[in-house]
């Protein structure tokens, strides 16, 4: 039997939500835990199927896709009513990227995406659209350096703040004013409440 997605009505405008990163539990393929994917809305004559493509495996990589329901689709809805900050970190370390992508996510006001292949760094920036890119500075093939230079070269990218996370320099050195490429930079290992602070205070101000 053919699976047919579920039909859904959008609560806000289709362009709030297609190409939207989200974090979601896709609980109808038997795994209750949390995922990251992009959303993609379908329109057709008979009203909307919506779905996210998410990463099942990383060796060999592959990927499904999971179509929403109603409630799920009300509820994406209002998460991302609250506007919140896109943080994409690049670190190649896959466990502090992780710890630190649910403490921030805990605090209700960031969506963070992670990247442990700092060569594909800037094309996930590309696609993201982070409005912070943490950057660590070590490691393998492409370091932080390299990667914070292709954001610079893009006049779409270019404004995005950059912090820095290193293991190089002492706290002290940094809460001194230390900047590294004229960037903002943390000492690691990371303090969320202050990565919060660096984040909040590189983010524009709004009236």
């Amino acid at each position: 039997m053919t699976y047919k997605p579920p039909r859904v009505t959008l609560p806000i405008p289709s362009e709030k939500i297609d190409g939207q990163t989200v974090t979601f539990r896709p609980v109808r393929d038997g795994i209750d835990s949390e995922v990251s994917g992009i959303i993609q809305v379908i329109e057709d004559a008979n009203g909307f199927n919506v779905n996210a493509s998410y990463v099942v495996s990383q060796d060999p990589p592959q990927s499904h896709i999971y179509w929403f329901d109603q409630s799920e689709i009300d509820a994406l809805a209002r998460s991302l009513l609250k506007e919140k900050r896109r943080i994409l970190i690049v670190d190649d370390d896959r466990e502090s990227t992780h710890l630190v992508k649910i403490l921030l996510e805990r605090t209700g006001g960031y969506l963070v995406l992670e990247e442990n292949d700092a060569a594909r760094a800037y094309h996930s920036a590309r696609d993201f659209r982070p409005d912070v890119i943490l950057l660590d500075i070590m490691m393998p093939e492409t370091d932080g350096g390299e990667v914070a230079a292709q954001i610079e070269a893009d006049p779409e990218l270019q404004g995005t703040p950059v912090i820095f996370l290193t293991a190089l320099v002492t706290e002290h050195e940094i809460k001194a004013g230390l900047r590294i490429e004229g960037h903002q930079s943390l000492a690691k290992p990371i303090n969320i409440p202050e990565l919060i602070n660096r984040i909040e205070e590189s983010l524009p101000r709004t009236s």
